[in-house]
């Protein structure tokens, strides 16, 4: 099992940066895909980034060029740096782990709430 517990949300007004941090603990996820996902009020839960070590991260096209997506495999903590806010990035982010190639992600988080005012 992995347990993933994000952190680094909150209120923010457009055009600002914020860092979510995700820390697992349970196994090594140095060879898993690492994933976040967002949902906004009444919608469903979509696709934000991912990535997988040694290979290209993966983004949305919403965020591509405003978010970067790392990993620290020796903290076992992933990070989605979001850039230039804007109020449609408002949302419950939720970190994300599997380990095979293709498939569901098998791992969640609790998710950690943020809020972009205009």
């Amino acid at each position: 099992q992995v347990q993933l517990v994000e952190s680094g949300g909150g209120v923010v007004q457009a055009g600002v940066s914020l860092t979510l941090s995700c820390a697992a603990s349970g196994r090594i996820i140095s060879d898993y895909r690492l994933g976040w996902f967002r949902q906004a009020p009444g919608k469903d839960r979509e696709f934000v980034a991912s990535t997988r070590t040694g290979a290209t991260a993966a983004y949305a096209e919403s965020v591509r060029g405003r978010f970067i997506i790392s990993r620290d495999n020796a903290k076992n903590t992933v990070f989605l740096q979001m850039n230039s806010l804007k109020p449609e990035d408002t949302g419950v982010y939720y970190c994300a782990a599997k380990y095979s190639v293709g498939g569901n992600y098998d791992f969640w988080g609790q998710g950690t709430q943020v809020t972009v005012s205009s």
